[in-house]
């Protein structure tokens, strides 16, 4: 018999593992449809007013301020992709020489600090949002609160992922790492 509970398929490991990599492919999708617009609108605007300069002499003033609003959404949206894929920054040489319990236990307790730490960014950011209501672009009448909601978006999801990771881990025994080939992983 194993010692892994849920591994031969049965229980709650496939549908639990069902579950989770769709609200991967969702939080996928929205981290892709957020860069994708956000850099179609900042190019497009950018061309706009590149050719309204030479033809006219003069361009759009507000295309000088988009980039204030939209940037936060790209970064945000890059950020979620790389929590779904675990491409973010982690130094993890001593955690890979731990054997295979202890380091599953390590990445259960990080998940969930890194969870209660998307969580508590979402909660005190909240007066940082609040007062952006009241700060205005100086050329076009949009509060800068639709930039900084971005940071709800990306630390939500940062919460989510590392939620739906602690319970890879802790009931379906498996994790980012796992289903992904290092070396085809590479963007270099």
């Amino acid at each position: 018999m194993s010692t892994r509970p849920f591994e031969n398929g049965g229980g709650l490991r496939r549908p639990l593992l069902s579950l989770i990599r769709f609200v991967d492919k969702v939080l996928t999708a929205s981290g892709a449809a957020v860069i994708f617009v956000t850099l179609l609108v900042t190019f497009f605007a950018l061309l706009i007013n590149v050719i309204l300069r030479y033809v006219f002499g003069d361009g759009l003033a507000w295309a000088y301020e988009i980039h204030a609003i939209f940037f936060p959404w790209l970064v945000a949206g890059g950020i979620v992709i790389a929590s779904v894929r675990g491409r973010h920054i982690a130094v993890d040489v001593v955690v890979n020489l731990l054997p295979e319990g202890p380091r599953r236990i390590f990445a259960i307790a990080a998940s969930l600090l890194v969870c209660a730490i998307a969580i508590s960014v979402v909660y005190t950011s909240q007066p940082i949002v609040n007062a952006s209501k009241f700060q205005r672009l100086s050329e076009i009448p949009v509060s800068q609160y639709w930039g900084y909601i971005s940071l709800y978006y990306a630390f939500a999801a940062m919460a989510v992922q590392s939620a739906l990771n602690a319970l890879r881990l802790v009931f379906a025994y498996e994790s980012v790492a796992d289903r992904d080939d290092p070396t085809q992983a590479s963007f270099s």
